[in-house]
């Protein structure tokens, strides 16, 4: 059975008081009323994660991502956070390769390799973003782009190590753009990631979770959720509303 998630990224947004406020929230509605069996996940800004992870240690349904790490152990690399600090502060996951960091910081699928051993290595369990942008989509060649991301970043890993993976799927042409990305689609693309994967790792595949992110919300998750291959949710500006996030949370 595969793991249902709703991962929230936080992405550059809210003050340490801020974050500490939304975590508590967070964490007592879900207490109160998420009663499936459901893993909800906060992706905080690196400066959250000590206070943000000190919070959760007593809500065993919530649990911690870091939003990126890097690629080296350890070293002169000024401004950078290792996968060993990450989880010296009690972060369990950690978002790779979204678009953001692909787009803005040149992160290539090689270093995503990388950065997903190094994270393996330290206990962490990746959350490994892919997705096309509007020009891919519209050349009708999205599936291809996708696999070759999934295998430049993660078809050297074992069949063991593999199953530690999470991947996340973003419509990266649907989320500003105007445009929006139906249930259908969203839902013919995981089912393209499942079957990419499935030539590599077999029946490990299917117990792959993968969440769809593109501008899910309270309104239209439970829509997105009802895909045969559609495992839950990488939320961005919805995880920014304790309400809103958890609602997303119990619409499966």
């Amino acid at each position: 059975m595969r793991k249902k998630i709703v991962a929230g990224n936080w992405k550059m947004n809210n003050t340490l008081e801020e974050g500490k406020k939304l975590t508590s929230e967070v964490i007592n509605i879900v207490a109160d009323e998420l009663t499936d069996d459901v893993q909800v996940i906060l992706g905080t800004p690196a400066i959250h994660l000590d206070s943000v992870g000190k919070l959760l240690k007593d809500a065993p349904k919530v649990a911690l991502s870091a939003q990126n790490c890097s690629e080296h152990a350890a070293g002169a690399y000024t401004g950078e956070i290792s996968a060993k600090m990450l989880t010296s502060v009690g972060a369990e996951y950690v978002i790779l390769g979204h678009s953001e960091r692909r787009e803005y910081f040149n992160e290539s699928n090689e270093q995503l390799a990388k950065k997903v051993d190094i994270a393996l290595e330290n206990g962490l369990t990746p959350i490994f973003c892919c997705g096309e942008a509007l020009e891919i989509r519209e050349a009708g060649t999205q599936n291809e782009y996708v696999c070759q991301q999934l295998t430049e970043s993660l078809f050297h890993l074992s069949e063991e190590d593999f199953k530690k993976i999470v991947i996340a799927y973003e419509p990266i042409w649907a989320i500003g753009t105007g445009k929006t990305a139906s249930a259908a689609q969203a839902q013919e693309m995981h089912a393209a990631i499942r079957a990419h994967l499935t030539s590599k790792y077999g029946a490990a595949a299917e117990e792959t979770s993968i969440l769809y992110g593109g501008s899910c919300k309270p309104s239209n998750a439970n829509e997105i959720f009802a895909g045969k291959d559609v495992d839950g949710g990488l939320i961005g500006g919805a995880s920014l509303a304790a309400r809103d996030f958890v609602e997303i949370a119990k619409s499966f």
